[in-house]
């Protein structure tokens, strides 16, 4: 009996002691202050000695997860595609199937459909598209006939969508959503600068991180953007950003991965997306593997649209 007791308060004792040193541990982040940004560096990330505002610096800056994209352009390859549209009940309405072949050769690039299942009006007359999640998904994945001309640069590409209307205005709006998450995008009325996340009032609403993980394969910061607890429901209004966590490799920061979560209503308007993106090599361009979306739309007298998107890309090729 008295060895039973023995062996419970040793017992009790490594539980508190484990509990203790646990808390210790988590008491380790450190909190730091860069451009009127708080940021929470956890302890693996400050036993590294990292630059913040450098780290800061160089993630508004950033290029590769926009580049990655860019380079879709030069490159072949194959692509499984899966767009399914939804009622609101969650059935599918209108679906695309399909495995396609890009071939980028001399400048020039052309797609070659290998298989095509269709469902619903996902077209109108003449393969229009029927859908803005899907005519999004074409503007990123597909080419219609013979394009040239074409490059992998960056630097100098306008996003400005004040020279588009209709449907143009809204792809090149969503692209700029889908490209920069987190900076200003202009011409989306009542969003203004509510998603602009490095800005000084905007940054007040929410709370940045930075810690160390492993991703496939990759040495990452792990860098995380999420609203602020206890915020006022005049704040809570002001929210664009639901989540954006980002995995930059290391030694070069390209975006390994990135997970993001926007919602937003305007009353005439509203949104709530979720897209993962995840990343590969191919010898030195960095492109993007698999792309997941999942979003639902409404704008004033158009019909809401509730999409989800895969995009499986291998066999890339020069």
């Amino acid at each position: 009996m008295k060895k039973n007791i023995f062996a419970l308060k040793h017992h009790l004792l490594l539980v508190l002691s484990l509990s203790h040193s646990f808390n210790l541990f988590a008491q380790k982040d450190t909190t730091v202050e860069v451009q009127g940004k708080m940021i929470t560096l956890s302890d693996v990330v400050v036993r590294t000695n990292i630059n913040v505002p450098a780290f800061i610096k160089q993630v508004q800056d950033d290029t590769t997860f926009y580049k990655a994209f860019r380079n879709l352009h030069i490159l072949s390859f194959t692509a499984i595609n899966d767009i399914n549209m939804l009622d609101k009940k969650q059935h599918i309405i209108a679906s695309l199937k399909s495995k396609t072949h890009q071939t980028a050769a001399n400048g020039c690039r052309t797609m070659q459909v290998l298989e095509e299942n269709k469902t619903g009006d996902i077209y109108k007359g003449n393969y229009d598209w029927n859908y803005y999640t899907a005519s999004l998904y074409a503007g990123l994945f597909f080419t219609n006939g013979r394009v040239c001309g074409e490059t992998n640069i960056v630097k100098g590409v306008d996003f400005s969508a004040k020279d588009k209307s209709g449907i143009e205005k809204h792809k090149a709006q969503l692209k700029m959503l889908f490209f920069n998450p987190g900076k200003k995008i202009p011409g989306i009325p009542f969003i203004g600068n509510k998603i602009n996340l490095f800005d000084e009032e905007v940054a007040q609403l929410y709370d940045f991180s930075i810690d160390y993980a492993d991703h496939n394969q990759h040495h990452c910061y792990v860098f995380t953007i999420v609203p602020r607890e206890n915020l006022t429901a005049d704040e809570k209004s002001r929210l664009v950003i639901d989540n954006m966590t980002t995995w930059f490799d290391t030694e070069t920061m390209e975006v390994i991965a990135r997970n993001y979560e926007m919602s937003y209503d305007a009353r005439v308007y509203d949104f709530k997306v979720k897209m993962e993106v995840e990343m590969t090599h191919f010898n030195e361009y960095l492109v993007p593997r698999v792309i997941r979306y999942n979003g639902n739309w409404d704008v004033m007298f158009k019909k809401r649209e509730r999409g989800i998107f895969t995009a499986t890309l291998f066999d890339f090729g020069k």
